[in-house]
């Protein structure tokens, strides 16, 4: 594993103060300080944040609608850096279980996509225009059992970058796969985050312990 300080920034809490987790994934032309950003806005001041940068600031170079292999090696890569994520807070004595995940656009098809092919239970999940990855939903990717997972997708029902329908999808997918699965669509949006996700994600968190 790579180097903890030049792979990721952190914000909150030290991983070995902290008995929860938020591993926070930037979008296309972000970057992990930007994302740790929206921990301004976040009601639980307890969590560990980590948040993985980008080569970059792009984990891959193409729409995430794109058969997945235009866009290796970045792909794989980003994959493999969020697993790095969770090996390393488990390190620090933090179990899958009370890791929470944040992405945003990019970061969150990378999550999504992540999290779908290693489904199992973890604190939750955060997805804001966001879905799973490639030109088609290749379900055998896809194993495991989220064992109740909360996961939240959000999405603009006029995103110009992430199709609706393949947000309903990888949620379906999800629902398929034991998560607890909660969908919003907000209707005219723009391609943003919306304070209405803000608050679905204080509110996700204030129910977990």
């Amino acid at each position: 594993m790579r180097d903890p300080n030049a792979a990721f920034v952190f914000g909150g809490l030290s991983p070995k103060n902290a008995a929860q987790a938020m591993v926070m994934v930037h979008g296309r032309g972000g970057s992990a300080r930007d994302i740790l950003g929206l921990s301004g806005y976040l009601e639980r001041k307890d969590l560990a944040l980590l948040a993985p940068q980008a080569k970059g600031n792009s984990w891959y170079p193409y729409s995430f609608l794109a058969p997945r292999n235009n866009n290796e090696p970045g792909l794989s890569a980003g994959l493999e850096l969020l697993q790095e994520a969770c090996l390393y807070l488990n390190e620090q004595g933090i179990a899958d279980d009370h890791i929470f995940f944040l992405g945003f656009s990019q970061g969150a098809c990378l999550t999504c996509d992540f999290l779908a092919s290693r489904a199992h239970r973890y604190a939750g999940a955060f997805l804001l225009s966001g879905g799973l990855i490639g030109d088609h939903i290749a379900e055998e990717r896809y194993k495991g059992d989220f064992a109740g997972t909360p996961v939240y997708f959000g999405i603009t029902d006029r995103d110009p970058h992430v199709p609706l329908d393949r947000v309903e999808e990888s949620a379906s997918r999800y629902r398929q796969m034991g998560a607890a699965v909660k969908l919003e669509v907000y209707p005219g949006r723009p391609h943003s985050i919306y304070p209405e996700e803000i608050a679905e994600i204080n509110a996700m968190l204030g129910t977990a312990g």
